[in-house]
């Protein structure tokens, strides 16, 4: 199967056909694609690029924080906070806990965003300290602070509950600091997926403007 068929959307409705005109001598380009066409999920500026070009650019473009989710019941949501960790341009995301995860969410975006797995919340804690990075959890608990008002580092690591039961004991315990997402309606909690990418967009708000 060829790259061109491998990251096909189901109507095949978007990206574009096979390469008109002289191939381009850029490195880049991946001549499966150039031949094919691209139909990938990507931003116009990486069509007919390799996978590995794309990533390295986005290398050169990352943003300081990370993103961290408990794995322990093997959490559906885990494809869309990479997913969405891809289009916010986050630095990785790590898993806590199983190493194996559903990938259907991700709609293939794990193939340019770094994932990292971490077998338990203390590792994850002592990586995050080496690196100088402080650990945010998010969840709505007792004394914890707003996130629409807090203000975040730039560099860091926002850290997330498996869906259901919230963070763990582990969690909340590791935790520099807890953030909660203002509720109105009759639910208590929201999907776990929805509130990184509430979370990252706060991020992105305070340090990523335009």
């Amino acid at each position: 199967m060829t790259e061109a068929e491998r990251e096909l959307t189901p109507l095949d409705t978007v990206g574009v056909g096979p390469w008109n005109g002289p191939w381009p001598e850029d490195p880049r380009y991946d001549p499966e694609l150039l031949a094919a066409g691209d139909r990938r999920n990507v931003v116009d500026r990486y069509r007919y690029w390799t996978v590995e070009a794309i990533v390295a650019d986005l290398d050169h473009r990352r943003h300081p924080f990370h993103v961290a989710i408990e794995n322990w019941r093997h959490d559906l949501n885990i494809g869309t906070v990479v997913r969405t960790a891809n289009a916010f341009l986050a630095s990785a995301v790590h898993i806590v806990g199983r190493r194996r995860w559903n990938r259907r969410g991700a709609m293939v975006t794990d193939r340019y965003q770094h994932v990292r797995h971490h077998p338990d919340v203390a590792v994850l804690a002592g990586w995050a300290r080496a690196e100088g990075l402080p650990l945010l959890a998010v969840d709505n608990l007792p004394g914890a602070r707003p996130l629409e008002t807090e203000p975040l580092p730039r560099a860091c690591v926002l850290l997330f509950g498996q869906e259901g039961s919230g963070l763990s004991a582990e969690a909340r315990d590791a935790a520099d600091g807890v953030l909660s997402i203002a509720q109105f309606g009759s639910t208590r909690s929201i999907n776990a997926g929805v509130a990184a990418g509430i979370a990252m967009h706060a991020w992105i708000h305070q340090h990523a403007p335009g």
